[in-house]
């Protein structure tokens, strides 16, 4: 008896550590009903049925509730202007500016939702979600509040049938590319779709609490809770959520991609199993085709391969199922951070570069453009693709080669070795776009405006400087690194992405202050890329001696 008591002890006494310490609590479907996760900031640290009488609060997700009203009931409500008279425009845009629903609801703006600015009918309100059996909280509009508590169990089941779930998914995955000065995603990928929300701790009115729901990508509801504001939750957490979450192949696969098999070699003939030539139409099962300079190849279609007269051999698949059987032609699942960057930088590809016909992209299958496989994507390559879901990179051209890198292009070899050096996937493509964010396929928005002309400064100044900064400890001449617009405040440097944002190069002080953040990232691994009075020194030496 002793035995099994002390043992059982035991087993409890990570979980009454962590519930001292008010661990992350992340909850999802598991079996019939739904599980609660908790963690550290390493690890999950206990796994239990979620608790019928655990609650949050609302927070900020009362927004998606009123945002899917609105796009369900196709209402054309203005968008929101900013005069500068309410401190919550903090949230919405600059004085004088505008913003619109779908950019309200990921950047939060409270005062864009406000059912008073949209003049939602209180009755019209509980109609709609008593229709769809919402719970009583969702269906009384005077609850939605941001203290409100609800059960976590109902918030679930109203996300998993929440109206215009798609459109929210897919917009959503803005709200990670932005969280943690976009670190976020580097561990995440493009797996969550969340709205954050945050409030007042309960044991301390000083204190915040905070997290997120939504989905994964498939459209599996979650909900995240813990200590501190949602954006703290996200920086502090996203690693070992990284670790956690599975890569689920995504619900939403985008629009279909038309690809011209064996664009730039001739097809003499289609053959079935038993050596006869395949009718024109929709194919299934395996085949082999012969090529007019005699060479064949066995291909298996699940009603995505079509032959047309010619013969000509045509796939139409999912955009993700596209980028997947890329991936498996061009390289390999493993290294996984190598992969995932090819994956993205495949998919930007096809969004740079592809035509239309019709709904669907269209694009060749060849060298010159991407090498299509001929058959479904492995479960790792889709595992590989289904983790970066929907991500591209904004704000330059993207191309890329086995083993030759350059500008803006990514060599897979190179990618493979920085991969087993540690590098994750978003420093791959740092490194090889330079001037490119991470990005939302639906919207590719680059946070980085590229100043060309303060770059071609840079660069020309860089060769001029050479025999002064080679004589000077700790200095790394860096070749890529991109130049950006700052927005405002005061120039710095992104070490993590090598970027410097600056005004310009119009006046000296553009140029002192562009050569002065080149300075710190260039002894980035010395301590005189932390001395200001050392860099300071340093530049007005370069420019003004």
């Amino acid at each position: 008896m002793r035995r099994a008591l002390l043992g059982g002890l035991l087993c409890l006494l990570p979980l009454l550590t962590w519930a001292g310490e008010a661990p992350l609590r992340l909850a999802w479907p598991h079996g019939a009903g739904y599980e609660l996760v908790q963690f550290s900031e390493t690890q999950a640290v206990g796994r239990t049925p979620l608790p019928a009488d655990l609650t949050t609060p609302l927070g900020s997700l009362w927004k998606l509730f009123v945002y899917a009203w609105l796009v369900d009931t196709d209402q054309h409500e203005p968008a929101y202007d900013c005069q500068g008279q309410d401190r919550d425009e903090v949230y919405c845009c600059t004085p004088g500016g505008t913003i619109a629903r779908d950019a309200a609801l990921v950047h939060s703006c409270g005062l864009y939702f406000d059912p008073r600015r949209l003049q939602i009918d209180v009755q019209q309100w509980h109609d709609f979600w008593h229709a769809r059996q919402a719970p009583a909280w969702l269906a009384d509009l005077g609850q939605l509040q941001p203290g409100t508590r609800v059960p976590v169990a109902q918030l679930l089941d109203s996300l998993r049938t929440l109206p215009a779930q798609e459109q929210a998914r897919q917009l959503l995955l803005d709200v990670v590319l932005d969280a943690a000065d976009g670190q976020a995603a580097g561990s995440l990928g493009g797996r969550l779709r969340v709205k954050t929300w945050s409030w007042l701790a309960d044991s301390d009115p000083k204190g915040r609490q905070g997290g997120f729901a939504g989905w994964l990508s498939d459209g599996t509801p979650i909900w995240v809770g813990g200590r501190g504001t949602s954006q703290m939750v996200l920086r502090h957490y996203a690693d070992v959520l990284g670790a956690f979450l599975p890569a689920p192949w995504p619900r939403d696969t985008g629009r279909c991609v038309e690809v011209d098999l064996f664009a730039r070699y001739p097809l003499k003939s289609v053959l079935t199993p038993s050596g006869t030539p395949a009718p024109p139409g929709m194919l299934q099962g395996r085949y082999r085709a012969v090529f007019a300079n005699g060479n064949d190849l066995d291909i298996d279609s699940s009603g995505d391969l079509y032959l047309q007269q010619g013969p000509r051999l045509i796939a139409r698949l999912d955009r993700e199922e596209y980028v997947a059987r890329v991936l498996q032609r061009e390289a390999t699942s493993q290294p996984a951070e190598a992969a995932k960057a090819l994956a993205v930088a495949i998919r930007t590809y096809l969004l740079q570069n592809a035509g239309r016909n019709g709904d669907c992209l269209s694009i060749d299958d060849s060298s010159s453009r991407q090498r299509v496989a001929p058959r479904a994507a492995t479960v790792d390559t889709r595992r590989i693709v289904a983790w970066t879901s929907d991500l591209v990179l904004a704000g330059s051209p993207v191309t890329y080669h086995s083993d030759t890198p350059g500008p803006d292009k990514l060599s897979w070899a190179q990618a493979v070795q920085q991969a087993r050096d540690g590098l994750r996937y978003d420093v791959i493509l740092q490194r090889a776009y330079p001037r490119a964010s991470l990005s939302r396929w639906d919207n590719p928005v680059a946070s980085c405006e590229a100043l060309p002309a303060a770059q071609e400064w840079l660069q020309s100044q860089k060769r001029q400087w050479r025999p002064a900064l080679d004589n000077e400890v700790g200095y790394n001449e860096l070749n890529t690194f991109a130049v950006c617009r700052l927005a405002y405040g005061r120039p710095y440097v992104d070490r993590e992405r090598q970027r410097i944002y600056v005004r310009g190069v119009l006046t000296l002080q553009d140029r002192l202050d562009l050569t002065h953040e080149y300075l710190h990232l260039a002894f980035e691994a010395h301590p005189n890329g932390q001395d200001e009075t050392y860099i300071e020194g340093l530049a007005r030496h370069l420019l003004l001696d």
